[in-house]
């Protein structure tokens, strides 16, 4: 009887504790870490880090709304170049930027470039990684004649042709993609489940890039170690190039 009672005052302990962080948004309670309260009467969820706004009666992201006179409308779509970082303040890759590598887009480490030497001082420096979007499909943003165009691989994550080649794999995505202005680079394929960010595998030799995979109902179940982010558009002047080529 005794330890039975330990237990149950243990527990009740705990609840007391749990209880103690709920708020109050008008007669209901909630749990700060995953809801926000707007004018002490509506509650809009935390997504992938961000406290979503609070617009005439909707719920919003303002990686791609904006609210104007109870008006909410999408944000204007990014006519530069652009990088992109990672948004959501509970990983420790947040801010870390988008990085091309072995054709695949990494979240954080290095960008993978190259130049021919008789480019010479024309070659970009290719040590940051930028896009350029147009029309719901997304490109590198590249000197090579040809270009390299983004894609959503079969397995949902994002990658780019190779320089002088138009290959993309079977049953990838080309389009569907927003990127927009003061927002985010968002994916509207899959019904928009959004974006995840993947802990680097401990057999990838302790490697400090995590990976990117558009989330959708044919993955979802195998993502249970990832976590929801937002992909921060951060604009580049128009006319400047990332690199020659991704590599």
């Amino acid at each position: 009887m005794l330890r039975l009672s330990l237990v149950a005052a243990a527990l009740l302990s705990l609840g007391e504790g749990v209880l103690a962080t709920l708020q109050t948004c008008g007669s209901a309670q909630y749990d700060p870490s995953q809801y926000v309260c707007w004018g002490n009467q509506f509650l809009c969820p935390v997504t992938a880090g961000e406290p979503l706004s609070y617009c005439a009666g909707a719920c919003y992201s303002k990686f791609m709304y904006k609210c104007s006179n109870n008006v909410l409308t999408l944000l204007p779509a990014v006519t530069t170049p652009f990088q992109l970082v990672v948004s959501n303040p509970t990983l420790p890759i947040d801010g870390q930027p988008v990085t091309a590598g072995g054709q695949h887009w990494n979240l954080g480490g290095t960008t993978s470039s190259y130049c021919p030497t008789q480019v010479g001082s024309a070659c970009p420096a290719g040590t940051s990684t930028s896009m350029v979007a147009s029309g719901g499909s997304v490109s590198m943003n590249v000197m090579v004649p040809g270009g390299q165009q983004a894609y959503l691989d079969p397995y949902w994550n994002m990658g780019y042709t190779q320089a002088h080649s138009a290959y993309i794999p079977p049953g990838s995505i080309t389009t569907g993609f927003g990127a927009y202005q003061g927002g985010g680079f968002v994916n509207l394929n899959g019904n928009g489940w959004g974006w995840v960010a993947c802990p680097p595998q401990a057999s990838g030799g302790g490697g400090t890039q995590w990976n990117l995979v558009a989330k959708n109902s044919t993955n979802a179940a195998s993502l249970s170690s990832c976590t929801a982010i937002n992909l921060k558009i951060i604009p580049v002047p128009s006319g400047t190039f990332g690199a020659w080529q991704y590599t």
